[in-house]
This record gives structure tokens, sequence and C-alpha cells, in this order.
């Protein structure tokens, strides 16, 4: 059995991210959907919330699990019995930073996979900052999101709980 880890802040999972985990998992016998749980970035959602989203956003996907992890990716397969890290590449910006990251893991690693998947075209441009600044400037997210993540993105910007630092798409 081969077991394949898709690590990530997921802050908030959008359809690019479901895109390469359902992927994923038809290459894959198990896919662990990793949420990373202290990224060194500003953050909408708390990390159980995260964790949260991603669970119910793969209820119907038996292949395709998903748990809060610390530390190195590759101390978190070598516990868990996972044998790949996979990873999207949206834009050709994305490959510097996967591969050497790819590299850093194989060197911490070497019994490790890493693969890439290419983002499918209409997912290209899609990240978690761009849905939260579109949601803040009260954008219409749904074609982005399942959702039960659109909702609670709503609520969040609604209630007014967001010290998020955004890449303004009004210029």
């Amino acid at each position: 059995m081969v077991r394949a880890v898709f690590p990530g802040t997921f802050d908030p999972i959008h359809n690019g991210h479901i895109d390469i985990a359902r992927r994923a998992a038809k290459l894959f016998d198990d896919v662990v959907v990793a949420v990373y749980d202290k990224p060194q970035k500003t953050l909408l959602f708390q990390p159980e919330e995260r964790l949260e989203l991603a669970r119910k956003t793969f209820v119907n996907d038996p292949s395709i699990s998903a748990t809060l992890f610390s530390g190195l990716t590759v101390d978190f397969c070598r516990k868990n019995d996972i044998q790949v890290i996979v990873r999207g590449l949206r834009v050709f910006s994305d490959f510097e930073h996967e591969f050497r990251m790819a590299l850093a893991n194989h060197h911490l690693a070497p019994e490790i996979e890493v693969v890439a998947l290419i983002t499918s075209e209409e997912h290209s441009f899609l990240s978690g900052s761009t849905v939260k600044e579109i949601a803040l400037l009260g954008g219409d997210v749904s074609e982005f999101v399942p959702a039960h993540v659109q909702l609670e993105i709503s609520e969040r910007f609604a209630s007014g709980e967001n010290d998020v630092p955004m890449v303004s798409l009004r210029d």
C-alpha cells in the first residue's frame, strides 16, 4: 500500500487543493491532507478550523483523510508510514520553491519521494490569499471553494474577526 501526504496550510482549502488531492487519490492508495498548524504567515482560520474544513471537504472520499501536523513533513511521513509527498504546481514561479523543498526533503529523507502534480488550468490562478482578498472585498468566491468553506469565510469577514494582510486585487 502506497500512502501519500498532501501538506499545506489550507487557509482556506479551495478547489485547486481539492483537485490535487483527488487526483493524488487516483495514483495512491491513501492520501492524507496534512494541515500544517504553525506556518510563518498570518492566517484567517485557526488550525482546528482549517482541519475541520478539510475533513468536511473530503467526507465522501474514502481514500482521503485530513489531520493536523507540526514540524518537518518528512518526520510526519516517517511516523505515519507515508512514502510520498504530493505537491501542486500552479505557475512557473511555484517551481523554484517546490524544487528547493523537494531537494531539502530528499536530503533529509531519501526514502520519501516527492511528486508534483500540475494544477488543472481552471484553478491555476487560485490561492488562499486570492480567495480571502476577493471575499474581503465583497466578491463571490462560490466558484473557488466548497459551499461550507464559503459560509465560514463569509461569517468570518462579517464578524470583523480578520487581521489578515492582503495583496490588493484593486490595483
